[in-house]
């Protein structure tokens, strides 16, 4: 019987999926472990090999986990909610939930073709009401909530509101707008609720606030950093401008000191974690005032180098501060909204990675140095941003060195602060220095200098010690269609929630998937949709980070009608053992997560602090593109002839992309080259040695470079288990490495020498009952301990490899001992778990599933050498190799080789003069 890996493998995905192999216990007896792979988006395009290699590695891993006795979660499900299947209905009409549907129909057959080992019985999508419903919900606790920093964690408004009542505004130590109001009690109660829910508005973690924005007027919606790039739209490369709009948003700063001190606990890679720390970015230092008497105001910044406040000598704010057009005279109205102008094409990231370019706008008025009282102009400029700190920054010429290029080219004065002046190189060089030209902190180091100048601000009333951080609070909202219903009506303009038990808030059905004619989004074009027939609800969806920021607990408990997840669920499960996926979240949806997992930490629903306990981020692989070079003639036009690689030096040509599923070994199959384009039908070929050999490159895997290996094309070919092991073997996890198709053979034929163990010549089924030998024994503990120490360090690839070595051993040993062969199968299942169901099933076990057969254990004594095959050599020349117990002694040793048919024949009855004996090492005839 010969390897059919196509036969094989539908039948074991048949049987996994009618008895449900995977699904995990509710009962709690045994050990949990939770393994999780990243929310996959659905696209149309479906899978290409590059994608599985994460979902792989968690595979094994979970059934690894299964095999050493742990109840295992291993869930699947998608973020169906985006812009893809939007953009595709906004051009075709389609209802997204259609598209949506068909996407994941896709995706699910490739991952079965896979061989996954997910619990689908736990599925979820975030578009389906029933999951939706919980997000809403969440979205009414963070609504209900306000982050109390005497606690250090949220807490119902409704304690907000106690405290108001009891002792008024005084004494609130609380994450809020910075423009809340002072008020008594009595005054509390006097407002009414109108007031009330103004007031309460700028404290709730959900809240609405008018924000500069990223908005894309072509995909009609605002965008996060993180999808502008250079100016443009990720998706689609559409102009994106800043904008400001009333918007919801999600107070994440209030846990920016959690989130930093909780990457402490977390096992992830040091590039992602540092990327995290950058982003929140906390820095210490002190707000600093500075009046503006002509608008009975103050300038506001933030600055970690209070000690240089003696060398400002301008101000700078965001050009879409609001005090620009309050603050800019008639003379420069025209250059300042020139400037606003143009700032506004460019996106906040741009605006940070702008180093070299110098521009700015003077408004014609003047602030209030908030010591010496001096005139300091004020200057909007690019490279300050409205949503970073104040949206406004003192200038230091003489500390900061963008100051100082803007100043020189601007021809502002430049007030040198200390005597270790080092302006274009170093700009804390005032550190090592004392101070000169600043006042009463005169001949002080820095050290003295600091509290000092605090000290005064805070007399004046003009500044205090305060610490920043970069991160900024969370936009939450999409002006879409394809989104998560806000739960929220309008009242007077105000916000409230609709009742828990209306949950959840179904999107309306629109006749387009487009704005209104009038600018409001999509859900303006749904007839009827009011609350309680009168009222206005939110005509923003939620943004695509909403319904994966708390995906793993619906995970737990997926069909609970009563909450997102029950306690007793989140008290066994707790928190993701495993979690693999892309680096490119490390700032979005992880960050998102963690919050959110905080959160509902702070009231109550469950005891971890952080969701995520190790985090792997799978390397990416990388397209094999190939190519076909056209000879061009005399004048550089293309022909219709096609050289060979090897040959191209002889000719003029261009490079073209070849799709490479018709690319055989770098051998191009040219038929199918002359029926890929219509333009290729007549092609003519300059061969080598009879074929027409391709080029290759390295390079993203993408439709434009024809580098895109669908996994159906390999699984059909090669079967499933052949393509986990080459992912796997490709290289580390971690790393980026390139597809190479010219490889999978080895892999494959590896598993046919598998399958051949198990098997006579004859093909037929042939297992030995008979006791193994030492050295089949020794075969066997080796790939048991090795495999166990590789999945443990995440360390596929070199497990692939020590299977091939074992496989060739036990091959040269013809060993067909089912004492070996069964715990070599249960080694092997969790990569290769098709061919490994059905040779179990061939040797006739009962359980019908190898799954969850014991890992094997290590026995270290089948490693202990008992014997060594010493080199045998005659004059220093070697002649073979003699296998020796090593606790024979030199005598011993001396009597059995001289007495040896092989050796005798070598001396040809020549005297043995002396032998040289070394333990372990060699033996030596001289004659």
């Amino acid at each position: 019987m010969e390897y059919n890996h196509k036969s094989l493998e539908k039948k074991w995905q048949k049987f996994w999926a009618a008895h449900h192999t995977f699904k995990s216990s509710d009962s709690h007896d045994k050990p949990k472990y939770y393994v999780l792979d990243m929310f996959p988006y659905p696209s149309g395009a479906g899978l290409h090999v590059g994608h599985p290699l994460g979902y792989i590695a968690s595979d094994i891993f979970s059934r690894y986990k299964r095999s050493k006795g742990f109840n295992v979660l291993h869930p699947m499900g998608y973020d169906s909610f985006g812009l893809p299947a939007e953009q595709y209905a906004i051009q075709t009409g389609q209802h997204p939930a259609i598209t949506t549907e068909a996407n994941i129909n896709r995706y699910r057959e490739q991952m079965d073709n896979i061989g996954f080992s997910y619990d689908w019985s736990r599925e979820i999508r975030t578009s389906e009401p029933e999951y939706y419903k919980w997000t809403q919900w969440i979205f009414m606790q963070l609504f209900n909530s306000w982050y109390n920093n005497e606690s250090d964690k949220a807490e119902s408004i409704q304690t907000l509101v106690a405290k108001f009542e009891s002792t008024g505004s005084a004494g609130i130590k609380a994450v809020s707008d910075e423009d809340v109001s002072t008020f008594t009690a009595a005054e509390w109660l006097s407002f009414d609720e109108e007031a009330q829910q103004r007031e309460l508005l700028k404290y709730r973690i959900a809240y609405l606030r008018e924000s500069t924005v990223n908005w894309c007027a072509a995909l009609g919606t605002v965008l996060a950093n993180d999808e502008v790039i250079n100016g443009l739209s990720e998706r689609g490369g559409y102009p994106v401008e800043q904008k400001k709009m009333m918007q919801w948003s999600m107070r994440i700063t209030a846990y920016a000191d959690r989130l930093l001190r909780g990457l402490q606990d977390v096992d992830w890679p040091e590039p992602l974690v540092e990327m995290q720390r950058n982003w929140i970015g906390k820095s210490v230092g002190a707000s600093v005032k500075f009046p503006v008497p002509q608008l009975n105001t103050n300038i506001e910044v933030f600055t970690t180098r209070v000690d240089t406040i003696f060398g400002v000598s301008f101000v700078v704010l965001a050009p879409e501060h609001e005090l620009v057009s309050a603050l800019t005279t008639e003379g420069q109205l025209s250059d300042i909204q020139s400037y606003i102008d143009k700032t506004s094409k460019k996106s906040e990231l741009d605006r940070m990675a702008d180093t070299k370019t110098v521009s700015g706008a003077f408004t014609g008025s003047y602030a209030k140095h908030p010591i010496t009282g001096e005139e300091v102009q004020i200057w909007i400029a690019d490279y300050v941003l409205a949503s970073y700190g104040t949206g406004a920054v003192m200038a230091v010429p003489s500390g900061d060195q963008r100051d100082y290029v803007f100043a020189k080219h601007f021809g502002l004065p430049i007030v040198p602060i200390s005597d270790s002046q080092q302006i274009e190189d170093e700009a804390d060089a005032n550190k090592n220095g004392k101070y000169i030209n600043s006042g009463f902190i005169n001949g002080m180091t820095y050290e003295e200098a600091v509290p000092a100048l605090i000290a005064k601000l805070e007399e004046l009333n003009l500044g205090k010690a305060k610490i920043n951080f970069r991160m900024r609070d969370a936009i939450f909202g999409r002006q879409r269609y394809w989104g998560e219903p806000v739960p929220v009506y309008f009242k007077n303009g105000l916000p409230y929630l609709i009742k828990e038990e209306e949950l959840p808030l179904l999107l309306p059905e629109v006749d387009k998937y487009l704005p209104t004619e009038s600018g409001e989004p999509p859900l303006g074009r749904a007839e009827g949709w009011k609350y309680e027939d009168r009222y206005e609800y939110e005509l923003s969806t939620m943004p695509g980070w909403a319904g994966s920021s708390w995906y793993w607990f619906r995970y737990m408990d997926p069909k609970n009608q009563g909450a997102f997840a029950s306690p007793e669920a989140i008290d066994y499960w707790k928190s993701v053992d495993l979690y693999i996926g892309g680096s490119e979240h490390a700032t979005g949806h992880l960050l998102y997560s963690r919050f959110w997992n905080k959160f509902l930490k702070d009231l109550g629903y469950h005891q971890e602090e952080e969701p995520f306990k190790k985090l792997i981020n799978q390397g990416m692989i990388q397209g094999r593109s190939n190519f076909v070079y056209r000879v061009l003639d005399a004048d550089g036009r293309g022909t219709n002839q096609f050289v060979s690689y090897g040959l191209k030096g002889q000719y003029t040509t261009n490079a073209l992309h070849v799709d490479v599923n018709i690319v055989v070994n770098d051998v191009l199959h040219l038929d199918k080259f002359k029926a890929s384009r219509p333009d290729y039908a007549d092609a003519e070929f300059i061969l080598e040695n009879g074929k027409y050999i391709c080029g290759s490159e390295v390079e993203k895997m993408s439709k434009s470079k024809f580098n895109v290996v669908n996994p159906d094309d390999i699984i059909d070919t090669y079967g499933a288990d052949t393509l986990r092991m080459y992912e796997m073997f490709l290289g580390p996890l971690e790393q980026a490495k390139p597809w190479n198709t010219n490889g999978i053979e080895g892999v494959y034929k590896f598993l046919r020498k598998v399958w051949r163990l198990f098997h006579d010549g004859a093909g037929n089924f042939a297992v030995s009952p008979d006791e193994p030998t030492k050295a089949e024994f020794k075969a066997l503990h080796k790939i048991i301990k090795k495999v166990e120490e590789d999945i443990d360090r995440f360390s596929f690839n070199t497990s692939v490899s020590a299977f091939m070595i074992c496989v060739n051993e036990l091959t040269d040993l013809k060993t067909n001992k089912r004492a070996i062969l069964e715990q070599l199968l249960v080694v092997l299942q969790p990569y290769a778990p098709h061919i490994t169901e059905e040779l179990w099933s061939l040797l006739g076990n009962e359980a019908g599933t190898i799954s969850y057969a014991a890992y094997p254990t290590f026995n270290p004594e089948y490693l202990v050498e008992s014997e060594f095959a010493y080199p045998v050599s005659v004059n220093g020349k070697m002649k073979m190799n003699l296998p020796l117990a090593l606790d024979l002694d030199a005598k011993a040793v001396e009597e059995i080789v001289l007495a040896n048919e092989d050796v005798q024949k070598v001396l040809d009855g020549k005297a043995v003069k002396k032998l040289i004996f070394v333990k372990g090492k060699i033996i030596n005839i001289v004659i």
